[in-house]
């Protein structure tokens, strides 16, 4: 299978799908040296996509609190219990 480089329009979810291809191939053992450190390149670059999406994600999350019985929405802050 040719390797296919991280698109910047690419879905969060074809990253990751071709993400664990590649664990899958480099745990499988038959890789070449340099079909390993490809598929390291690759990965690497798939993980930052990811994890750049994730953080996207994470800024626009909403929490619905009701207050004096109207429903608002707040940003969502990382730790605050809810």
């Amino acid at each position: 299978m040719a390797d296919k480089p991280a698109e910047p329009t690419q879905s969060f979810e074809r990253a990751l799908e071709r993400l664990e291809q590649i664990v899958a191939e480099m745990e499988g053992g038959k890789l070449t040296l340099e079909k390993m450190i490809s598929h390291f390149e690759e990965g690497s670059k798939l993980v930052k996509f990811c994890s750049s999406k994730l953080n996207e994600v994470e800024k626009k999350i909403e929490q619905l609190l009701t207050k004096d019985g109207q429903v608002t929405t707040v940003p969502f802050e990382p730790g605050q219990e809810v």
